[in-house]
Parts: C-alpha cells; sequence; structure tokens
C-alpha cells in the first residue's frame, strides 16, 4: 500500500483525547490533526518523536492531517489502525495467510454472529466458508516481541467469542494480526494487560479457531505485509495443547 500523495514529515507535541495530537512541521507550523487510532498507542506517544502525516487539504475533514507513521525503538511504525484490514486484503491476496487466497469470492464487512459485522468473508463452491476477523499490532515491549492489545479490549474479546461460534458451527474461522512495523519477529498475547482477552483467545483456539500474524515492512512511502510471523508463548502454548 503506497502513500498518494506523499506524506508530510512533523514532529509530535502530544497526542491527547485519543483522537488529536499536535505537531510542529518542517516549516514551524504548529497544526492539531486527527489521530486514526482508538487505543492506548502505548510506547507511541513520546513528545519530539518523529511522525508522519497524511494530508487532507481540500476535503470536508474537520483536520486537514492525520497521523500515520511515528519513529520508535528505531523503527517506522504504522499507527492507523483502519489500514490493518487494507494490508490484511493484501496479505490474502499474497498468499501470506494460510490457503486464503484461493478463496473465489472475499466480501468485507459482513454482518454475523450478535450485532457484529466480520472484516472479511470468504468463500468458494464446495468449500466451508472463511470468516476473518483482523486486529491491528503496533505495541512492543521486548526487542523483536508484537504484542496484543496494549490495553482491556472488551470488543476485541467479543470478535474472539464470536469466531468461536462460527468455528463450532462447521465454517473456518480465523484470527489475524497485522503488525506494522518491521523489527518484530514473534507475537504474544498481553495476558497481563488484559486478562479477559488471553481467555477469550484461549476459549477460541479451544474451539477450533485458526490464528496467524503478519509483519509488515513500513517505510514514509508505503507499507507492505512481508511474512508471517510466528507465535510466542503462552499464544503457543495454546495453540499446541488445542491441537494435540
Amino acid at each position: 500500500m503506497r502513500f498518494h500523495p506523499a506524506l508530510v514529515p512533523a514532529v509530535l507535541v502530544r497526542r491527547y483525547k485519543r483522537f488529536l495530537f499536535d505537531a510542529v512541521l518542517g516549516d514551524g507550523t504548529q497544526i492539531t490533526g486527527f489521530c486514526p487510532n482508538t487505543g492506548s498507542m502505548l510506547g507511541l506517544t513520546s513528545p519530539g518523536s518523529r511522525i508522519w502525516l497524511s494530508d487532507h487539504q481540500g476535503s470536508a475533514r474537520k483536520h486537514r492531517y492525520a497521523f500515520e507513521i511515528i519513529e520508535a525503538d528505531g523503527t517506522m511504525v504504522g499507527v492507523h489502525a483502519a489500514l490493518a484490514n487494507r494490508l490484511a486484503e493484501e496479505a490474502i491476496s499474497a498468499g501470506l495467510v494460510s490457503d486464503l487466497a484461493s478463496y473465489s469470492t472475499l466480501r468485507r464487512e459482513q454482518r454475523y454472529g450478535r450485532n457484529s459485522r466480520v472484516d472479511f468473508l470468504l468463500s468458494s463452491t464446495g468449500r466451508p466458508d472463511a470468516y476473518v476477523e483482523v486486529k491491528n499490532v503496533h505495541f512492543t515491549r521486548e526487542p523483536g516481541l508484537a504484542e496484543f492489545p496494549d490495553t482491556v479490549t472488551t470488543r476485541g474479546a467479543r470478535h474472539l467469542e464470536e469466531l468461536a461460534v462460527v468455528s463450532a458451527s462447521g465454517q473456518r474461522a480465523i484470527m489475524l494480526y497485522v503488525v506494522q512495523r518491521s523489527d518484530c519477529n514473534r507475537f504474544r498475547l498481553c495476558g497481563d494487560l488484559d486478562p479477559g482477552y488471553a481467555a477469550a483467545f484461549a476459549h477460541a483456539i479451544a474451539a477450533g479457531v485458526e490464528v496467524y500474524a503478519v509483519k509488515c515492512q513500513v517505510s514514509a512511502e508505503e507499507i507492505s505485509p512481508t511474512g508471517r510471523i510466528g507465535m510466542d508463548e503462552p499464544a503457543l502454548a495454546a495453540l499446541q495443547a488445542a491441537r494435540r
């Protein structure tokens, strides 16, 4: 996924009220922009950090600039959570997620479960449908290890419960984590930050839900999925125990 028009470099002053940030552009102009991420962005809001913004001049948006990328821990990190779905679709088409590229039809934002929408519903004649939920990942506390979630997410736990029901019905259910940073080669759940999510994950695995994590290469020009990464403890232990 290439950025067009080109991103605008800036320096972060602060991120606040979840959806807002202040920054200074290269010419010294101080701006307030939109932060397209509802999470805590733990470790990704340090004042003085180099950031890159999309410019929406001429649109009906309240804020001209949107927060896309930050430089942290010596790497570039994508913070625009909604881009995870677009990157997930690229990863699926590229054959990076199991055999999902071989499905003939992909539909987005389909209703299922208890008043939920699944990110992707894949179908092919003579095959079980594949329900795919996508989560954006950008948190790390240990070199090389991506973690999710960075705060409590009851909505995320509900999605896992919905996927468990889908799997029990005989359809395929897939949880796909998209890591918007290239410095991680392993993935793990943050059970200490959200025990409820970890419990829902273990239940989903036991019900047959498939889990994959894909990392991305991030630059000011583009963000691209590059390959699958391994599941670290305790996620890997849960997977292995459920499949014995």
